[in-house]
């Protein structure tokens, strides 16, 4: 009973045994991932390409991932998500196994165009399929254990792929791809039941429903996510040059933040959503944009490693609210047969996001420096605030699911 009590994860007791199949396979995958992380490396040490050609192809992968993924997810609406979650495993294993094989800039530029098609399919169709395996009043707990999957696996597979890029890239490639393969074998585990609930309604029901860009609450949140998403990747741009050259800490120092940032994300992200499921999505999504928006600006305040930590805690409290109710906010809105259209459209937000954030930052970072940019991001998130209160007000988009006292069901026999 008492471990009970201290066990953070507590909240999941409820959840089928479908989501916990899926985060098996989420964690595996992610696990794995080695090649991109490490992939700036390979194309200017072991193919000789220049830091400017070589970053020039992994845009052409963010900017392919971006483009096909409303598409990839309206995919998934017509032949269901599992299948496109498995055969997206699949082919991406065949295409990083054959990554390696590219020796010309041509080469490079055309199997990262396929991968990022390919690879990045599996995003909206997990989350749809987290949407069709969770009950509306477990979403919210749904996402988070997706989130936890896939934090858990990206605090091995990058680490991992760290010791094994001193010993041999090709290792990379060849691990990288067997991982996404049993993360798609991992799928196969899934009882005849729960399977058929993840093939989605066909290209019937899809063609039944009026397409996603229609839905002006999804439209909405788009906008809306695409501020405090901008300053929420200014993580991956600006903030380690603040932090070494204006601060003055060791790259180290700025590791370990990000170390802290997955150990809280890990031990409070699902009791937090628990605690916060009766909330309506709009004032949580809220909520979440103002204190990651707080977080990053308030670093115009920073001196030292404590006033960072904590302004990495306060962020990081945001992000764990803010992208699992957006989540079970689109699911929510979104009829069944066109769950992963809507994904794809929500991830292709939080793409922009990641594609201008880093460059925008870095920009007015060079321009006034770092403190004038965290000023900047706290007008720039309460835009998002201000927009997020304002989907109660938008059609048929009122409070979130609620969990009946109690707390969630239990799963069936």
């Amino acid at each position: 009973m008492r471990w009970r009590a201290l066990n953070p994860w507590r909240d999941l007791e409820g959840l089928p045994r479908s989501l916990w199949v899926l985060a098996l396979a989420v964690f595996v995958n992610r696990a794995g991932t080695m090649v991109l992380p490490f992939l700036m490396l390979h194309l200017t040490r072991n193919l000789g390409l220049s830091p400017g050609r070589a970053g020039l192809s992994l845009a052409f992968y963010g900017l392919t991932a971006l483009a096909c993924s409303p598409f990839v997810g309206r995919l998934g609406d017509r032949w269901g998500p599992l299948r496109v979650a498995k055969a997206s495993l699949a082919g991406s294993a065949l295409l990083l196994l054959a990554l390696p094989l590219a020796r010309s800039f041509e080469a490079v530029v055309g199997l990262l165009v396929a991968l990022a098609a390919v690879a990045e399919a599996v995003r909206p169709a997990t989350l749809a399929l987290v949407g069709a395996f969770a009950a509306p009043e477990q979403r919210r707990q749904a996402y988070a254990l997706n989130r936890l999957a896939i934090n858990l696996g990206m605090s091995v597979g990058p680490a991992l792929g760290g010791v094994l890029a001193d010993l041999s890239f090709g290792a990379l490639f060849v691990i990288d791809g067997l991982t996404s393969l049993v993360a798609a074998a991992a799928l196969g585990l899934l009882r005849p039941a729960e399977a058929a609930a993840g093939e989605g309604a066909g290209a019937e029901g899809a063609a039944a429903a009026g397409p996603a860009f229609r839905d002006r609450r999804l439209l909405l949140l788009m906008v809306a996510l695409l501020p405090v998403s901008i300053v929420f990747f200014q993580h991956e741009g600006p903030m380690p040059l603040f932090v070494v050259r204006e601060l003055g800490l060791p790259a180290s120092f700025y590791g370990a933040l990000f170390t802290l940032n997955t150990a809280v994300i890990v031990l409070g992200e699902v009791r937090l959503n628990a605690a916060m499921a009766r909330w309506p999505a709009p004032r949580a999504l809220a909520l979440g944009a103002l204190l990651s928006t707080l977080g990053f600006s308030s670093m115009a305040l920073c001196r030292g490693p404590w006033s960072v930590a904590a302004t990495v805690l306060v962020w990081t409290a945001g992000e764990m609210i803010l992208f699992p109710t957006c989540s079970a906010y689109v699911a929510e809105i979104a009829p069944a047969e066109r769950r992963g259209e809507y994904m794809g459209y929500y991830g292709m937000a939080f793409g922009l996001g990641f594609s201008f954030g880093p460059w925008l930052g870095s920009i007015a970072f060079e321009r006034w420096g770092g403190r004038a940019l965290w000023a900047l991001c706290l007008p720039a998130g309460l835009v998002s605030v201000l927009l997020f209160a304002r989907l109660g007000r938008g059609p048929g988009a009122g409070a979130g699911p609620a969990v009946p006292a109690g707390g969630p069901p239990e799963p069936p026999a």
